[in-house]
């Protein structure tokens, strides 16, 4: 993840899949932790998950002039603090990471014209199965953009649309090539390559007395 300068920050991402807040709080404690993160998410998806709401989460409604000024309301409210990070999956749905183009919504475009002395960082998210039986969760950080009122809402979204496209194609890049020294590994869940398999090798280890990594990778 690139230094960032004093201030707050928005970060524009790809939106791949419903599992996105989550991975953006786990990035936001393990990468930005004398930050606090919020985002925004469609009003009424996010009534079935309250929970979110606690973890800075705010409603909006989508695709009306009302929801619009609210989060411009709310989000310039939020960047007028330091040490706050937005995250906004800026495509407004689901779209996989290899769709091109890749076309944002002019939302956030709106609210860099807005709000000065923000730092814009586009970020791409991806998740891959590699050699284990459930997926990697992997980020790559583009280059830090300075917000700036000269640009016009549509020169704002053409930049954002051009650095988050190079960022998506560099992460796919790296995971097509399934190395681990690519990343800096934030959190790791548990591997294995499937339950009856791995309860074999367990006993197996306990009858032979041999410590067994239950990862596809591990060794016996």
């Amino acid at each position: 993840m690139p230094a960032l300068p004093a201030g707050p920050v928005i970060i524009c991402t790809n939106h791949p899949s419903w599992w996105d807040p989550a991975f953006f709080i786990l990035l936001q404690r393990a990468l930005m932790p004398g930050r606090v993160g919020f985002g925004p998410m469609e009003a009424e998806a996010l009534g079935k998950y309250g929970l979110l709401e606690r973890m800075g989460v705010f409603g909006i409604e989508l695709g009306s002039a009302r929801g619009a000024a609210k989060f411009l309301e709310i989000s310039g409210r939020l960047l007028s603090v330091s040490n706050h990070v937005l995250w906004i999956t800026a495509q407004g749905e689901f779209a996989d990471p290899r769709t091109r183009p890749i076309r944002l919504r002019p939302g956030i475009a709106h609210l860099l014209r807005r709000v000065p002395d923000v730092t814009v960082l586009p970020l791409a998210v991806e998740y891959s199965f590699w050699n284990e039986g459930k997926p990697e969760a992997l980020a790559r950080f583009g280059a830090p953009i300075t917000a700036s009122r000269e640009r016009s809402v549509a020169e704002w979204t053409a930049l954002l649309e051009a650095e988050l496209t190079r960022t998506v194609d560099a992460l796919a890049v790296d995971s097509e090539r399934r190395d681990v020294r690519a990343f800096e590994r934030v959190m790791r869940g548990s591997a294995a390559v499937g339950p009856i398999y791995s309860i074999y090798r367990r006993v197996r280890s306990v009858l032979t007395g041999r410590v067994v990594d239950v990862s596809h990778g591990g060794r016996e």
